[in-house]
């Protein structure tokens, strides 16, 4: 297959966002918050800020460059997206056996959840980055900025009670992921 010429991607920046571009490091600041990221290991990628878009482009791509041009600028609308929305993951407690308890411990930055199916020992899950975490009932809502530590946040909680070596269908104790979305009050 032929490479192409040229591959460009425009990324439309609101009035309420400011993003700095310098040596690869992309800097976005919004109402939100603040994410950086480097993506200096995109060789060939070209990134740069002109009237009011982020332009990602690359010239003479082969198969490899232009799936991560495509990356990069799926990567900064997420960013974005997150400092002027927000990220928003919620989890649902189900206990049929035994009462499952969760508290949110903000001096090690985890979730520490106790009595599942049980066991004596609590199960830890590690909250990633600036991710803001709280328990509401049955509910776990994980908040904040970057999709990433938000979506790998709720991930560590779910995988955290995973039931290994019982029948699913009638241990169906656990947290499960059960909403995703954005526009967080943080």
């Amino acid at each position: 297959m032929a490479k192409k010429a040229h591959i460009s991607y425009e990324v439309l920046i609101p009035s309420e966002v400011a993003i700095e571009v310098s040596n690869g490091v992309i800097k976005v600041k919004g109402p939100k918050g603040f994410l950086e990221r480097d993506f200096s290991y995109a060789k060939g990628v070209l990134i740069e800020v002109k009237d009011g878009k982020v332009i990602v482009e690359t010239y003479f791509a082969n198969r490899r460059l232009k799936a991560l041009t495509g990356t990069v600028a799926a990567h900064l609308r997420n960013m974005i997206e997150g400092v002027t929305e927000g990220y928003r993951y919620k989890l649902k407690i189900v206990s049929t056996h035994f009462p499952i308890t969760v508290q949110v411990s903000e001096g090690s930055r985890a979730v520490v959840i106790k009595n599942f199916l049980g066991e004596k020992s609590d199960r830890v899950a590690k909250i990633v980055g600036d991710t803001k975490v709280r328990v509401e009932g049955d509910d776990i809502i994980v908040e904040g900025v970057d999709l990433e530590a938000v979506s790998q946040t709720a991930a560590n909680i779910e995988l955290a009670t995973k039931v290994v070596d019982r029948d699913r269908r009638a241990f169906i104790d656990g947290i499960y992921i059960y909403d995703k979305g954005e526009g967080v009050e943080l």
